[in-house]
């Protein structure tokens, strides 16, 4: 006998698979490629709104989904297209510079190691980290998504890890925008680490897709001396990646 299906679930799903299929979809449409009462489609819009996962564009446009959506399903197909449209890349920045590097993806509040560059570095002194999560708040990765992900993301993110206090919003919003003056954002650990990172987001014109960390000892250079060298280096790995990647989402689009 097959289990009972729970109808404010079921209700949410389809309203979900209905902005999924267009950019932007108008109240109207969602009701009849949905079948579900306009009332209940409007209350349902509301919840993930509040909730991160929808957005209101414009009374002509409708609605659309938010990047938060991607954490449902993090690790399945999107992470490895990204993490596909990496590997070369990471590498030759490796085997050029000699620094490892680390590509980061936003899941349950925390930022998720999805590849390294580490066993290749001859300058490595960490594992490569796979699937391990770093805090938001403290780690370049964390930082610089925080950063460059739109505002109803942000706020998700927060309210993920369970809030900040007024003045600690305020502190983390006047960090944030240093770090997108700068392009990068540095490890902000509460207490003195000998490996640094320094990373860069991975966007696709306005949407973040990932973050990218160099990691080196504190001993061996200087905040100042790792952006003048190394920044716009990254950087370019960066766009490289986000490049990449969004060829092949394309191709598997068209498949």
């Amino acid at each position: 006998m097959p289990a009972a299906v729970i109808e404010p679930v079921r209700r949410s799903f389809a309203l979900l698979e209905a902005l999924s299929r267009r950019r932007t979809t108008t109240l109207s449409l969602l009701v009849q490629e949905t079948g579900l009462p306009r009332p209940t489609v409007v209350r349902l819009l509301h919840t993930l709104a509040a909730l991160g996962y929808a957005q209101r564009v414009s009374r002509q446009h409708g609605y659309r989904l938010t990047d938060r959506v991607l954490g449902l399903a993090g690790s399945i197909r999107f992470v490895d297209h990204l993490v596909d449209a990496a590997i070369p890349h990471m590498s030759r920045f490796t085997a050029e510079h000699g620094w490892p590097l680390y590509l980061a993806t936003l899941s349950h509040g925390a930022i998720t190691i999805r590849h390294s560059t580490a066993p290749e570095s001859p300058m490595s002194f960490e594992g490569a980290g796979l699937n391990s999560r770093r805090s938001v708040l403290a780690s370049a990765l964390g930082r610089v998504w925080l950063a460059f992900c739109g505002e109803a993301e942000r706020r998700a993110v927060l309210q993920d890890i369970g809030g900040l206090a007024p003045r600690q919003e305020a502190a983390l919003r006047s960090v944030l925008e240093t770090v997108r003056a700068a392009g990068f954002a540095f490890t902000a650990s509460p207490r003195m680490t000998r490996i640094h990172g320094m990373a860069v987001p991975i966007r696709h014109r306005q949407r973040i897709l990932g973050s990218l960390s160099m990691r080196f000892p504190r001993s061996a250079m200087s905040e100042d001396q790792v952006a003048a060298r190394y920044a716009r280096r990254l950087a370019a790995v960066a766009r490289a990646i986000a490049n990449d990647a969004n060829a092949h989402l394309r191709r598997d689009h068209a498949a």
